[in-house]
Formats: C-alpha cells, sequence, structure tokens
C-alpha cells in the first residue's frame, strides 16, 4: 500500500508527516505481525469519476493513518492549514497564456511551445476560475487574432502568384488558421465555457476568430478580386481544354472554407455569372457557325451539359447541381429552342434516332421548352402529311406512306415523349412511362389538317387501300396480324372529315368484291361493316344488306336451277338479282379488275335508267328465261339487266389447241362476232353489237387486240381504236393454261371524269346541307346565321365538314325557294317558313 506521503503534495520543507509511516505500516499487520489479506470492496457509480476515487483511496488512507476503526472518523492535522486561504493572482499562468497564444496565431511558424498542453489548459483554468482574469484574456486574445488577420491579409494580397496557384496558397491559409483556431478552442476551455458563457455580450472564441477572419479577408477588395480571378482562370481553363485542371483539388478545399466562414452563397452567385456568362457567348457563336447543322450544334450542347454536370459533382455541394444544370442549360438553349427543334426533330425522327430525341425532349422540359418542342412536331408532321397528299403522281401509295409516317410518329412518341407517372416516381420498381398526351393531340391535329390540303382525295385512297387488302387477304399473317392491318387503315380514315366519300368509295369496292367473287373473306369483310358501323359510321348498315341479296340470289338460282332438266344449259347461268337502294352502281357502271392493264377505274356514276345498252346474241336466250320465271315469282318488281357488271365463260378453239375464255360480257358479244366472219371492221362491229358507249366498244376491243393476250389482231397495228380499223380473230393464239381470263381496259381516269365525280358527290353534300338547314330552322322558327351555321355543322359532322361558304351559299338558296325568310331589320336574322 502506498504511504499517504506519495497521496500528497507537501511542502518540501515541511516533516508533518515522515513519522507516520510506521505507523501506517503498523496498521497493515494483524496481531500475529502477518499483513491482513485485501478484501475487495464494491465500488459504487458515485465513486466512477476520478474524484470520486481519490477521496475514497484518501480517506481509506486517512483510516489507516489514524489507527481508527475501518467505520470510524479519520482527523488530520497539517501544519500551516491557512495555506489554501492565501489569494492566488495568476500573473505567472496569464504571462504563459499570452506567450501561447503568440505563438499559436504566428503565421509562418510551427507551434512549439514552453509547456505541455495539460499545462495551458491548467493556467487557463487558474486565470479563469481561480484568479478571475477571463476578461483580461479575452482582451488578450481579440488583440492577438486582430494582429494575425493583419498578417494573413498583407500576405494573401501580394500580387506574386498566378490566380489559380493563389487559390492553393489561399486554400492552405485558411485551413491553417482553422487549425490554430481548434487548437486555441481547445486550450482555452475554461475561457469559453466559463467566462464567455457568464457574459451574454461576448462571443465563443472560434465565432470571435471566424468574424475577425471573415471580416478582413472576405471584406478585403483586392482578395475578393483574385479569389475571382482564380476562379474565372479555372472555370475557363477546364471549359475549353475540357479536361480537368491539374489544381482541380484546390476547389472543393475552397469551398469548405467559403462554407465554414459563411462566405459559399457569394462564391456560387458569382460562379453561376460566370457559367451563364461562358456557355450564352459560346452559345451565340455556334449558332452563328452551325446555322445549317442544328443537330451538330445540339450534340454539342448534350456534351457541354454532361461536362458541366460531372464537374459540378466533382467540386460542388449537392445543393448546387441543379442550380449549375439549369444554368448551363439556359444559356445554352435559350432563343435557340424553336430553331432547334424545327430543324432537328424531322431529321431525327426520319433517322429513326430515338435516343436523341429522348434526349431533346428531357432537356427541354427543363427549360419550359416543351411547348415549343411540341408545335415544331406538330409542324413537321403537317408538312410531311401534306406533302404525301399532294403528291398526285404517287397517289396509288399515299395510304402507305401515311401509314409509316403515322406509326413514325406514334413509336417516337411511345419511346422518346414520354414521361414517367407520379405513383411510378413514388413507387419502388422502374418508373413506367406515358405517352406525354400533348403529342398525341398534336399527331391527330397535324393529320387532320394535313388531310384538308387536298379535299376527298385522303379518303378515296384509303378505301381503295382497304379494297386492295380485302381483295389479297391475309395471306401468312395470322388473324390478329390482318386485322391490325385494317385497323390501322381506318385509324387514318378517322382523321379525314370527307367521311362520305370514303363511304361512298367503299361501298362500290364492297360490291364489286362480292359480285366478282374477289373478297378474300366473308368474315373479314362482315366483321369490318360491323366495326365501322359501330365506330365509325351508322351508315355502313348499308353493306349488311349486300350480304343479304347474295344469299337471296343464292337461294333463287338454287330454287332455278331445281327446275331445270340435269343437261339444261341454264344451270350455268348464275344471276344477282340486287336492290337498287342497297347497291351503289347506277347505270351502265362497269367491273374493274384488279389484275387489268390499266390500273384506273371510272368514277363515274351514270344517272340514267337501267336499260339495255347492248344487243345480245340469241345464245343469250337463258337470260330472258330466267326473267320470265323471276316474274312469275315476283310480279310487282320490276328487273332492269346491267350489262356492265356481266361476265361469260367461252370456249375458243384455235389451231393449237382449244382454250376457256373468261371475259366481260361485253367482251363476250364481240368475240362471238367472230363466229360468222373471221375479219371485221370496227364500223361492222360497231353496227352489230349496238353498244351504246363508243368509248366502251373502243376499250373492249382494246383489251382484244392490244393487251398482252390477243386473242384478235388490229390491223394496223396499235395501240388506239380508229374508225377504219379491222379486227381478225387470231387462229395462232397461244398459252399455257387451258382456262385464259381476259381483262377488261378500264377508262382512264380524266381531270374532267374526277371534277364530275367530285361534282356528283358535292351535289349530294347540298342535299344535305339543305335537309339540315330546313329541320334546324323548323325547330327553331328564327335563328341568327351564326348559330345557324355552327348548328349545320354539327348536324352533318358525321358525313362531313362543310366549308363555311358552301353553308352561306345554301342557306341563300333555301331564302330564293322560300323555305327560309330573311328578317326585314336585320339580315343575319332567318325565319322558317311554314
Amino acid at each position: 500500500m502506498a504511504s499517504i506521503s506519495i497521496l500528497l503534495t507537501l511542502p518540501r520543507t515541511s516533516k508533518g508527516l515522515t513519522e507516520l509511516k510506521d505507523t501506517i505500516s503498523q496498521a497493515h499487520t494483524n496481531d500475529t505481525g502477518s499483513a491482513s489479506p485485501r478484501r475487495k470492496v464494491p465500488r459504487l457509480d458515485t465513486d466512477s469519476d476520478s474524484a470520486s476515487a481519490s477521496r475514497s483511496q484518501t480517506a481509506a488512507t486517512a483510516n489507516f493513518a489514524s489507527g481508527t476503526s475501518k467505520s470510524g472518523p479519520l482527523t488530520l492535522h497539517l501544519a500551516g492549514g491557512d495555506l489554501f486561504n492565501k489569494p492566488v493572482s495568476g500573473d505567472k499562468e496569464f504571462a504563459l497564456l499570452r506567450h501561447c497564444i503568440r505563438i499559436i496565431l504566428k503565421p509562418d511558424q510551427d507551434v512549439l511551445m514552453p509547456t505541455t498542453n495539460h499545462s495551458i489548459y491548467c493556467a487557463c483554468r487558474t486565470v479563469v476560475s481561480i484568479a478571475k482574469r477571463g476578461e483580461g484574456l479575452y482582451d488578450v486574445l481579440q488583440m492577438e487574432l486582430e494582429k494575425c488577420v493583419n498578417t494573413l491579409v498583407g500576405t494573401c494580397t501580394r500580387g506574386d502568384k498566378e490566380p489559380i496557384d493563389w487559390i492553393t496558397y489561399f486554400v492552405t491559409t485558411c485551413a491553417w488558421f482553422e487549425t490554430r483556431i481548434n487548437l486555441l478552442v481547445s486550450l482555452l476551455t475554461y475561457l469559453d465555457q466559463e467566462y464567455v458563457v457568464s457574459n451574454s455580450d461576448l462571443k465563443p472564441i472560434r465565432t470571435t476568430a471566424y468574424a475577425a477572419f471573415g471580416e478582413s479577408i472576405f471584406g478585403n477588395p483586392r482578395i475578393i478580386e483574385s479569389l475571382q480571378k482564380g476562379l474565372k482562370e479555372w472555370a475557363e481553363s477546364e471549359r475549353n481544354s475540357k479536361a480537368p485542371h491539374p489544381h482541380r483539388d484546390a476547389i472543393p478545399r475552397l469551398i469548405n472554407q467559403l462554407i465554414t466562414h459563411g462566405q459559399y452563397d457569394k462564391f456560387e452567385q458569382y460562379y453561376v455569372s460566370l457559367t451563364h456568362e461562358y456557355y450564352t457567348a459560346e452559345s451565340e457563336r455556334l449558332a452563328i457557325e452551325q446555322q445549317k447543322n442544328p443537330q451538330v450544334f445540339f450534340q454539342h450542347v448534350q456534351a457541354r451539359i454532361s461536362e458541366e454536370m460531372e464537374r459540378s459533382h466533382a467540386v460542388l455541394p449537392v445543393g448546387s447541381w441543379g442550380l449549375l444544370r439549369a444554368t448551363t442549360e439556359k444559356a445554352l438553349w435559350d432563343d435557340r429552342l424553336e430553331w432547334l427543334a424545327t430543324e432537328t426533330i424531322g431529321p431525327y425522327m426520319e433517322a429513326g434516332d430515338t435516343n436523341s430525341l429522348e434526349v431533346m425532349y428531357d432537356l427541354f422540359g427543363r427549360v419550359d421548352g416543351l411547348k415549343t418542342m411540341c408545335a415544331a412536331f406538330r409542324k413537321y408532321i403537317i408538312t410531311s402529311v401534306v406533302n404525301i397528299v399532294k403528291d398526285i403522281e404517287n397517289d396509288d401509295d399515299m395510304v402507305d406512306r401515311l401509314l409509316k409516317l403515322r406509326h413514325l410518329a406514334n413509336s417516337t412518341i411511345d419511346q422518346a415523349f414520354s414521361k414517367a407517372s407520379t405513383s411510378a416516381l413514388n413507387s419502388m420498381s422502374s418508373p413506367r412511362k406515358h405517352p406525354d398526351q400533348t403529342f398525341v393531340y398534336a399527331l391527330t391535329d397535324a393529320f387532320t389538317i394535313g388531310f384538308k390540303a387536298r379535299r376527298n382525295k385522303p379518303a378515296e385512297m384509303i378505301a381503295k387501300y382497304l379494297d386492295k387488302a380485302m381483295r389479297r387477304g391475309q395471306g401468312e399473317s395470322s388473324d390478329a396480324e390482318f386485322d391490325t392491318i385494317l385497323n390501322n387503315a381506318l385509324e387514318l380514315y378517322r382523321f379525314s372529315e370527307d367521311k362520305d366519300v370514303f363511304r361512298t368509295f367503299y361501298h362500290r369496292s364492297l360490291a364489286k368484291r362480292l359480285l366478282l367473287g374477289k373478297s378474300a373473306s366473308n368474315d373479314f369483310e362482315i366483321s369490318m361493316l360491323k366495326k365501322m358501323k359501330e365506330k365509325y359510321d351508322p351508315e355502313f348498315g348499308m353493306g349488311e344488306d349486300m350480304f343479304k341479296d347474295l344469299a337471296l340470289s343464292k337461294e333463287n338460282m338454287e330454287d332455278y336451277h331445281s327446275k331445270l332438266g340435269d343437261n339444261d344449259s341454264g344451270r350455268k347461268l348464275n344471276v344477282m338479282v340486287l336492290q337498287r337502294s342497297a347497291w351503289p352502281f347506277r347505270g351502265n357502271d362497269t367491273i374493274p379488275d384488279e389484275d387489268s392493264e390499266n390500273k384506273n377505274e371510272s368514277k363515274i356514276k351514270t344517272k340514267g335508267n337501267y336499260a339495255k345498252d347492248v344487243f345480245l346474241p340469241p345464245d343469250a336466250k337463258q337470260l330472258n328465261r330466267f326473267e320470265a320465271y323471276y316474274k312469275g315469282r315476283h310480279a310487282s318488281r320490276i328487273l332492269d339487266w346491267n350489262h356492265g357488271l356481266g361476265s361469260a365463260t367461252l370456249k375458243a378453239r384455235f389451231s393449237t389447241s382449244v382454250k376457256e375464255l373468261s371475259v366481260s360480257l361485253y367482251q363476250a358479244v364481240v368475240l362471238l362476232l367472230f363466229n360468222q366472219s373471221p375479219e371485221l371492221a370496227f364500223q361492222d362491229i360497231k353496227a352489230q353489237t349496238m353498244m351504246r358507249s363508243d368509248a366502251e366498244l373502243r376499250r373492249t376491243l382494246q383489251s382484244l387486240a392490244c393487251g398482252k393476250k390477243k386473242v384478235l389482231k388490229k390491223i394496223p397495228l396499235g395501240r388506239d381504236v380508229d374508225d377504219d380499223d379491222v379486227f381478225r380473230f387470231n387462229t395462232e393464239f397461244t398459252d399455257p393454261r387451258p382456262k385464259v381470263h381476259i381483262n377488261s381496259i378500264q377508262a382512264k381516269v380524266s381531270p374532267e371524269e374526277s371534277k364530275k365525280t367530285n361534282a356528283a358527290i358535292e351535289g349530294d353534300r347540298k342535299m344535305y346541307l339543305d335537309a339540315a338547314i330546313v329541320r334546324i330552322m323548323k325547330a327553331n322558327k328564327t335563328m341568327m346565321y351564326e348559330k345557324l351555321k355552327t348548328a349545320t355543322i354539327d348536324a352533318v359532322k358525321n358525313h362531313f365538314v362543310p366549308q363555311v361558304d358552301v353553308i352561306k351559299q345554301r342557306v341563300d338558296a333555301l331564302v330564293e325557294t322560300e323555305y327560309l325568310e330573311r328578317d326585314k331589320t336585320e339580315r343575319n336574322k332567318f325565319h322558317y317558313v311554314a
């Protein structure tokens, strides 16, 4: 056990306790003279600290020294007991602290303390807590801080360093100051925690030091100027070289110091202004250089934004990343959004570069440029649709090109112009994107506007496209794939305002497919009619009547054949009895064949009676027999034959073989004439056939003598049939197939004929408008013209969208015919005349 002389520090001149050694030693010995064994005493929580432990140990030692029992009191008398009441001046400690503060705050000098840090710490305790001289020590600290900061200002304002090197030096200086202040704070803890705390008007050591540093350093114009020069040189060096600067690591350290001293906001503002200034100038210069190459400009902008974001991530706090990105994008994009979108969206779409478009969509979205981008997208689609629709030379490819354009636009919207939903953003799974509806609406609007560039024609060509598809059938594609092809074409039909034009041509094509048996699938035909009736136009229900007529005709022919003998030639006859109201043919319409040498079909609707337009030979007596049979069953009905829609099969004997010729009824009438004579002049043929249409006769002879399968020879040779031409039966005709189909050459659609067709459609539209106006006026009695116009457009919009001037013309016509009456005092007001 250690003696009490070791536990207490006593004056060296005193010998007051030297005699206790023996007594203490004896206290550790029992009656037998042996040392008593040590006893373990539980340590209390109150003895956990060193002071408590010291008190416990001192008390135990005192007990042993006095020779009393373990539980008895220990009385210790010390000579010179008034020593603790002697006042402490602290002069020595104060001087030590002053000296140490000067050493610590002296720049360009290592810290060599005259004593240990613990001694300095204890000296501060003595000066502040015992000598009560905290005020003086605080004043000394302030003066030394002021001297230190002034010295630092002097060294930082020397102009002997390059801007970037100066930043490195400045950061080192700031780090030195921070280190020394940390040391002061730890050594002068009692000054902070006792004296400063008890004086509310004083600030802690660190706050005082940083305030002095910030005021003198960051308030010095020359230092701020040097700082800005260094930042600018560093930023421009990296932006010009597109590579990190060798001294980039100094920038994050500088930012840490700026944050520490509360100066980062000013730095951020300056750096943002530098960024905006630099990229604005670069954007202006590059936009001029790449005026004709906007894609190069866009790629440069992409690269610049990526570079700036990489630099921001490397040197700036997270909170500044978004601001720097927005500043960079605004400087590069500002005032160039429209030019860039207009010039790049089209080329990117045509190249299928959805990645670039997706990046553009994202970038435009961050600078409020999506409206501009959507407008450019809409403009491109309108221009493309107009160019396709107006390309008269490639009318046959119009629908295919429109479908490709629409597919391209839809793919672009799905892959590039899409955004994640709010729920997807909040979920942990990968966000699912949805097409931006603004672009979807723009696409629909663009196609609708583009179709107006050539009224009626897109609707007509869509109907013809569907006709080819229904004739061709699905081929190797599945039902679902073929249905998709048809649906895509119908989606184009939605964009057309000329619903009546599409309906007219589709009905005509459907009728011809059904009558010629050219439809690939009646199931698809019925499905299409149902779909169009339910989703597009209720009037497509007329197609259902066509199928009913065909079914009834089949029943009629079965009944007719059942009444004939087994060998009767009448069994080869097939007649289709059609309701005039359900079928779109009028007059002497002919059926075009899809394999005809001239693919143009006549669009003229002859509004005459269904009269015989050709003299039929005696071989056609079966027609008379069927007519008598039909009238016997339906006495009140009238049959009108449409020979232009008929066909026949002839057996022809050539010198090499016998062939079956599949021809139209007109061709059959002409060929049968050569049974009486092997050679006939054009005028003789005309007289014997008595064909009403001279042009139809010439086309029929052309198909027999001037096509690929020449069963007649024309003398002289040539493509056109003249009045003095002579025709001879070609006995030398050959063909590898036993059954030969001879195509009918259809009339070319001349501009005049197209004009007549459009005039017929316009005539039907006038009737629609007249009926709609009369119904509206009858219901309202009196209306202003503007309301009447709006109501009329709404009434006929399911058929077509009328032009405003046409509505005005029809209103004036109804006034003239006394269906309406103009108000006597207000010309824009109309009254219904009962």
